[in-house]
């Protein structure tokens, strides 16, 4: 479909509250939420809670906090099914009185009987249709202590077919289908019901969703039909792999987008990198959510399986993180220090963020490393120590201090002038004077820049410990 369609595009993400917005949710919301945003349209966020056993608050917090996090507002909801059951109990009743629909008795226990005989018989397993009413048929006497279920009247002829906008064409033999449960006993509706009513009420003109789905779209388009509902288009979009070619587990990747908060990812870097996880615009890797909204087409999704690659979302995390501004940095870094019992007032955060930021990660390593500035200060072990502070060494450092004492202006250009002065007055390469200061100031043998880490830990710190160094001789 172009953009220039005057039909108003109307896309919706609806998860279920059983548990936290995973990975693969969150491409199939950033999938309809930027073909939304493509044509100019309105981007729906429904819950679909009706499994009321499973369904919790805390799930769909989870839900609603990881949308938030990566910046995918809808323009409409959330709606929640459960504050919908009326509507879905008029339809039902509407569809009971055309025909589409009818009132079945059997029990649990005798539609797994009808199943296993099914499938021994080496059919389907499947509902026999024992109370679904035809003409000149003679129904069972209804059982006085039962409840019943309502199924819907499944087309029996034909073929079901769509064009998928991913997979195209796909047909299903409406014989494959059995009479769809639409409510249960206790008058509650199902999923695959609420769903097409959902769709059909909120006028929803797309559905791009994952290919799990596609066996309920034939049960949903048959629903549809009934209702003489306008069938949205579908696109079924393959699962993401783990990186080892499975379906992605808990141990890669399966777990709540907000866990990617957690471990210092960046929301952008996340957008970005769950688009290209089954989508493409030739070969850009990296692109801003406004290039990604203006590309996308459906007509590049992928057919085939997307695999989840941890390496390649830190090369795009590292990305945003250069390009992020040093005060963005230090705003997201501060409370991660703290969490490390570090203290982030304890030195000028931004320049520590501007000096680390070229080769982390993650926020959560900028953080670990800007320890190295805000924590407390560990003296090198005894092996470090008998490597690098040599009498040679201590030497040159004694004649370092002595002249840094008196330096006229404590910045990254005058302590790397004063460096270069001892290296020529002792005719020394960078790393005899590089490395045993960094070990004496900081305690390790590597650190970024050392006339950057000078300047930032400030005159006093790096006297103070140069002395003790010195006065340990």
């Amino acid at each position: 479909m172009s953009s220039s369609t005057s039909q108003t595009i109307r896309t919706r993400f609806a998860p279920s509250p059983t548990g936290y917005l995973h990975l693969g949710g969150a491409r199939t919301a950033l999938f309809s939420w930027a073909f939304a945003r493509h044509h100019n349209g309105v981007f729906v966020l429904r819950i679909e809670d009706t499994d009321i056993e499973r369904s919790t608050p805390e799930a769909v917090q989870a839900i609603l906090n990881g949308m938030d996090w990566l910046g995918m507002q809808p323009d409409e909801g959330p709606f929640y099914q459960m504050e919908r059951v009326e509507l879905y109990r008029d339809v039902i009743e509407r569809m009971l009185s055309e025909g589409h629909a009818y009132y079945c008795y059997s029990s649990p226990e005798e539609v797994n009987a009808m199943r296993e005989k099914a499938r021994l018989a080496g059919l389907k397993p499947r509902y026999d249709g024992t109370w679904r009413p035809e003409p000149g048929k003679t129904l069972p006497p209804v059982p006085q202590d039962r409840k019943p279920v309502v199924r819907f009247k499944t087309p029996q002829d034909g073929a079901t077919s769509w064009n998928d906008l991913v997979k195209g064409p796909i047909s299903i033999d409406n014989s494959e289908l059995d009479d769809l449960v639409i409510a249960r006993a206790d008058g509650t509706p199902t999923y695959n019901f609420c769903v097409v009513v959902d769709d059909w009420d909120m006028q929803i003109t797309h559905v791009i969703r994952g290919d799990d789905h596609i066996n309920n779209t034939p049960r949903q388009i048959n629903i549809l039909r009934a209702l003489g509902g306008t069938l949205p288009q579908y696109g079924h979009v393959p699962m993401i792999l783990g990186p080892d070619g499975e379906k992605l587990s808990k141990r890669h990747g399966a777990v709540s987008v907000m866990q990617y908060d957690d471990d210092g990812y960046l929301p952008e870097a996340m957008v970005n990198y769950l688009a290209r996880l089954g989508w493409s615009h030739g070969n850009d890797e990296v692109f801003s959510r406004e290039q990604f909204i203006e590309w996308f087409d459906t007509r590049n999704l992928s057919k085939s399986a997307a695999q989840w690659d941890p390496k390649k979302l830190n090369w795009v995390n590292a990305h945003y993180i250069r390009e992020s501004s040093n005060q963005r940095l230090a705003e997201k870094v501060a409370p991660r220090i703290v969490k490390l019992d570090g203290n982030p007032e304890a030195v000028d955060l931004e320049a520590v963020m501007g000096l680390l930021k070229e080769r982390a990660e993650t926020l959560n390593q900028l953080a670990e490393e800007a320890m190295l500035f805000c924590g407390p200060y560990i003296p090198a072990d005894a092996e470090l120590k008998q490597e690098h502070l040599t009498p040679e060494a201590l030497t040159v450092l004694a004649d370092f201090a002595g002249q840094a004492e008196t330096l006229p202006e404590w910045t990254i250009p005058a302590l790397s002038d004063l460096i270069k002065t001892v290296l020529k007055q002792h005719n020394l390469k960078m790393p005899k004077l590089g490395i045993p200061l960094r070990v004496a100031v900081t305690g390790r043998k590597q650190t970024p820049a050392v006339d950057a880490v000078l300047s930032l830990l400030g005159r006093e710190t790096v006297l103070k410990r140069l002395a003790a160094t010195l006065g340990n001789r």
